[in-house]
């Protein structure tokens, strides 16, 4: 297997996220749809100050898109699972990172530990799953592949630009 010539890098912010873009960014991961008018209210600037800071956080790259969040059972993929894939040698080869062309494949991580590569993907049924799981032990290099499926979800979300400054007081329900 080879291994890509290039390896992307975090991508670098031109400033550090302050308090305020932390609080429009929470703002909008919790309902993007809503207007700057919506958000000046909550952050306690103006819809222009948020119109520009939106534009300066979507430049730096803190903002990758703006998309709907489907709801998997309603558009007939009622079945979420998370398959582990273990490869020969180094697992984000070109042919492995073509299945992000499958719409079934939703996220793709190179991971340290016992695994290469763990898939969140999304199916119409159990048949569709084995369909996938095939499509992914054809691929030259894949020895193996361990599958984990969803019962249900207790909290499923973006990356949370808001920080919880005193972890350890913060108290959990039993």
């Amino acid at each position: 297997m080879e291994k890509p010539e290039n390896i992307p890098s975090a991508p670098r912010m031109a400033r550090s996220l302050d308090a305020l873009d932390r609080r429009i960014l929470g703002a909008l991961c919790r309902d993007a749809s809503q207007s700057y008018a919506a958000i000046s209210e909550q952050v306690g600037l103006s819809a222009p100050a948020v119109h520009e800071r939106v534009k300066r956080l979507k430049a730096s790259g803190a903002i990758k898109a703006t998309v709907a969040q489907i709801d998997g059972a309603q558009v007939g993929k009622p079945i979420l699972a998370f398959v582990h894939v273990d490869t020969i040698g180094w697992g984000k080869t070109h042919e492995i990172m073509a299945l992000e062309q499958f719409p079934e494949v939703e996220e793709i991580h190179s991971t340290t530990g016992d695994t290469c590569l763990i898939m969140k993907v999304r199916v119409a049924s159990p048949h569709a799953l084995e369909g996938l799981l095939s499509k992914i032990y054809d691929i030259e290099g894949v020895r193996g592949t361990s599958t984990y499926l969803t019962l249900s979800t207790v909290l499923e979300r973006s990356a949370q630009a808001e920080v919880t400054t005193e972890l350890e007081k913060v108290s959990y329900p039993r």
